[in-house]
């Protein structure tokens, strides 16, 4: 089995004096990706902020692809190869779709003629600005300019929200590509607890700042009694 791509041991972190994440440790796999599940305003963000270097760490540490960043800034965590895609997209308005998606591109296996071929919708607009785009193709630019910056490990938080279907669906196959490539590791927060787990190896649970469950995400996808117990979400039935 392959190491870890991020691993996380006992941190503790949150916004000044405040403590939001108490003791969490937890690996992303090289391959598959994770999902983080949980309820609304349990630290699934503060989490994922915690790992790009945004908040206040207080205790633990962080080990991305065997080496320590846990008192690396935000800007030297993203040159090390984590990539984001925020759940406000923070696509830039003025720029066209070719060049947001050039902006900040590193060599290696997405490039622009890859990211047209996964979001043919890009392609076709890509002399419009970033501000005239829906906020589906906004959500398509932000994933794809995320992936041209060839990251070890990509975080997307909650990348399907208050997306039209075909939108979601488009996303969910982008996702499958990148997990069928196999050079990184993602993690992927999302409200919609069937699309996460099926799109990823594993999975953990995060109630009040502690991770209270960990499982095989195929294994917790069946067991519609425990994610209603820890997730307490609308989930379609497993088919």
């Amino acid at each position: 089995m392959a190491d870890p791509i991020l691993v996380l041991e006992n941190v503790r972190a949150g916004y000044g004096e405040a403590v939001v994440l108490d003791g969490v440790s937890l690996e992303v796999p090289a391959r598959g990706g994770l999902a983080v599940l949980g309820r609304n305003g349990v630290g699934k963000s503060t989490l994922m902020l915690t790992i790009m270097g945004h908040t206040n760490l207080s205790g633990g540490r962080i080990v991305l692809d065997g080496v320590d960043i846990t008192r690396l800034p935000a800007h030297r965590r993203a040159l090390a190869g984590i990539g984001w895609v925020a759940q406000e997209r923070e696509i830039f308005p003025s720029l066209s779709v070719e060049e947001n998606l050039t902006v900040a591109a590193r060599p290696g296996r997405w490039d622009l003629a890859s990211m047209y071929r996964m979001f043919p919708r890009l392609q076709e607009r890509r002399g419009n600005r970033g501000n005239h785009l829906s906020g589906g193709e906004q959500q398509m630019l932000a994933f794809a300019r995320a992936l041209m910056t060839n990251p070890r490990l990509l975080i997307l938080d909650e990348p399907l929200e208050g997306l039209a279907p075909i939108i979601v669906e488009e996303l969910t196959a982008a996702i499958g590509r990148m997990t069928a490539d196999g050079e990184m590791g993602f993690i992927l927060v999302e409200q919609h607890a069937d699309l996460a787990l099926a799109a990823t190896a594993a999975a953990v649970v995060i109630e009040r700042g502690r991770i209270v469950h960990r499982d095989d995400s195929a294994r917790l996808r069946s067991d519609r009694a425990l994610l209603d117990r820890f997730v307490g979400l609308k989930v379609e039935a497993a088919g």
